[in-house]
């Protein structure tokens, strides 16, 4: 994963739910993990005032799994802003136990009003709290 932006590390603890018929982690929460991831990244990012003024709705995901999780471990969402352009951003997650990898996640993601749910550009200051200064796209 390219150092491209600022990241943000979720922690998630495997549970019976999240176990399917094959005795593993089921494929879709891994996507539940990295939504939670980004909103999480967001709500950390952004200053409250933008929060409460922007949705995100995911138009993209590409997921890529590695090996497996189960019941009782515990896994990480390393999350990472690719780029920001227009109303979408693009984020980068691995989602890992200890060393090994499980998934490599590239998902677009689409700002959007709340009220209209219509897409929305972010001002040029709330993309910048995404990128630290010498990653800041020109």
């Amino acid at each position: 994963m390219p150092n491209v932006g600022s990241s943000h590390v979720c922690t998630f603890d495997v549970t019976a739910p999240d176990i399917d018929h094959m005795g593993h982690v089921n494929n879709t929460v891994y996507l539940r993990w990295v939504q939670e991831a980004v909103t999480a990244f967001w709500t950390r990012t952004a200053p409250g005032d933008v929060v409460d003024t922007v949705a995100w709705v995911a138009i993209k995901h590409e997921i890529t799994y590695r090996a497996p999780a189960f019941l009782d471990q515990q896994v990480e969402v390393l999350t990472l802003v690719e780029r920001v352009v227009g109303a979408k951003a693009h984020f980068e997650a691995r989602i890992r136990r200890g060393g090994t990898v499980l998934a490599e996640v590239r998902s677009i993601w689409c700002s959007l009003d709340p009220t209209s749910l219509q897409p929305v550009r972010l001002a040029r200051s709330v993309r910048d709290l995404f990128f630290e200064p010498s990653d800041k796209p020109a």
